[in-house]
């Protein structure tokens, strides 16, 4: 093994430096909230009005003042607001207002008194607030404007829109987004074994897996995948694909980027003046990736226009390994964060994800490499006998290698095992990298 390859935090922040100088995207799109999900915020998201707008209740029960609540006197029950009705007039003194959760606190009241914690007298029409029980000013409400003041900034360009960032919008009005446009990764399969998925492989070839599984990752991520005829192991059919590429704004390269006869790639990256940060980590699977730039035609920057002002001249690109495990795993500790940077999102919002877990088996493994095995996580409480807080639960997946498709089918993240550790102990903490 190489001396000179990085390791894999060194190349991970070779890719994380090189992704913090991406511009944000110059092209920007309005898109309805129904359709917003998985895009990336290009303008700030501004509160309407204040949030909430008026002062609103968390419970039901009565409002009134906590100063003549917390005395136990009895209070008058002087009317009822439900959730959606006008506020109240001013409450007079000695008195309550029967009142439901969200529904608006009347002027002069500054405590909600829960339901269950009143002493009520039906038929006299008053209440108090049970001898075991205190009220303080403020308990049961939220206060007007208390989650955000009219104009503020709620989201800032570059967050990632979900199931909350919708909600929040809709609350606010804003039935459509500013987005950014979604960033074009071109996908170019290498290999003379490799047939299209609808074909029946003969002696010796494989069905191409890999762009269809690259075109989900890259969907996933907030990209907009481009899948490219499957180039064959020679430099022509290679120099042309590349140069059907270079308009994307990340390439993707799938197989012939390790030493071999037929690994053609990087020459045929060369020729273009490709500028490589490495070529190969020491990682399992996934050795051989290939992290470059190639410089852009002239002709591609003026296809654009609103991309080349605001992008860089130089195209991303990434070699990835040919066995689908090892190049699901690069796309994800390498491609994923790059792409975000190219769709807009923050730096803090950039992948790869990783989480901490308790190992269910001792795993067994060599050092010198950072190892990335599929492995299945239950993240929830396995059984009515579990503990609800239960740290998940991680156990490695047996796999026949990088070219396992069954394997990693059946997995649902890869536990990492650091560079220096030759085994994991059962329960101990582990980290996995989320797919």
């Amino acid at each position: 093994m190489s001396p000179t390859l990085p390791s894999y935090d060194e190349a991970a922040r070779l890719v994380a430096a090189w992704a913090a100088q991406i511009p944000a995207p110059g092209k920007i799109e309005r898109v309805e909230l129904a359709a917003a999900a998985g895009r990336v915020l290009a303008a700030p998201l501004l509160a309407d009005r204040d949030q909430p707008a008026f002062a609103r209740s968390t419970r039901d029960g009565y409002a009134c003042r906590a100063a003549e609540a917390a005395a136990h006197a009895w209070l008058r029950v002087a009317g009822s607001t439900r959730a959606g009705e006008a506020p109240a007039g001013p409450l007079a003194p000695g008195t309550a207002w029967e009142i439901m959760t969200g529904a608006p606190v009347p002027a002069g009241a500054d405590a909600v008194m829960m339901l269950e914690h009143a002493d009520i007298d039906a038929g006299d029409g008053r209440l108090r607030l049970a001898a075991a029980r205190t009220l303080a000013a403020g308990e049961n409400i939220v206060a007007r404007g208390a989650q955000a003041r009219a104009g503020d900034e709620l989201l800032a360009p570059g967050a990632l829109i979900g199931a909350a960032q919708i909600a929040l919008a809709a609350a606010c009005g804003a039935a459509a987004l500013a987005v950014y446009a979604k960033p074009r990764v071109a996908i170019l399969s290498t290999g003379d074994e490799l047939v299209p998925v609808e074909a029946a492989p003969a002696p010796g070839q494989i069905r191409n897996s890999n762009a269809p599984m690259l075109a989900a990752l890259v969907s996933a991520a907030g990209g907009e995948p481009w899948i490219l005829p499957t180039a064959a192991d020679t430099a022509g059919a290679l120099d042309a694909a590349l140069a059907e590429a270079a308009a994307a704004d990340l390439l993707l390269i799938t197989g012939g980027v390790s030493a071999g006869k037929f690994d053609l790639v990087e020459p045929a990256l060369l020729k273009r003046g490709a500028r490589f940060h490495f070529t190969g980590a020491r990682i399992q699977p996934g050795r051989p990736v290939v992290f470059g730039e190639i410089p852009r035609p002239a002709a591609s920057l003026v296809q654009d226009e609103s991309r080349a002002q605001h992008q860089s001249r130089t195209q991303c690109c990434f070699g990835l390994p040919g066995n689908p495990v090892s190049s699901a795993v690069t796309f994800l500790l390498f491609a994923a964060p790059v792409l975000a940077a190219l769709a807009g999102r923050a730096e803090a919002e950039r992948g790869p994800r990783f989480a901490l877990a308790r190992l269910k088996e001792s795993v067994k493994s060599k050092s010198g490499l950072t190892r990335f095995f599929p492995a299945a996580c239950t993240f929830g409480a396995a059984g009515a006998s579990a503990i609800a807080d239960e740290m998940p639960q991680v156990t490695r997946i047996p796999w026949q290698g990088s070219g396992d498709l069954a394997a990693m089918a059946r997995a649902n993240c890869f536990l990492v095992v650091p560079e220096a550790s030759d085994a994991l102990d059962a329960g101990e903490f582990v980290r996995i990298l989320l797919a």
